[in-house]
């Protein structure tokens, strides 16, 4: 009985996400129809080493975190 209630959840979850996808994508097309100058601009690309140096700065920031709230335990 509780496999079938995770299959269910897991079922309803996807469902869910693909609906949303789905609504965006459908209010993305009516909003590119009302305005068709920006279909013509260049596509998105993503900077791959912008984002590198980004996880790498969150990373270190939560190193620096965890050593300042729970401190260097040295055992002598």
């Amino acid at each position: 009985m509780d496999r079938k209630k995770k299959i269910v959840a897991i079922a309803a979850v996807t469902h869910y996400i693909k609906s949303e996808q789905e609504a965006a994508a459908f209010s993305m097309a009516q909003f590119s129809d009302m305005i068709p100058e920006i279909k013509k601009e260049k596509p998105f690309v993503m900077n791959l080493w912008g984002i590198s140096g980004r996880q790498q700065q969150m990373q270190m920031r939560s190193m620096m975190q965890m050593k300042a709230f729970h401190g260097s335990r040295q055992k002598f």
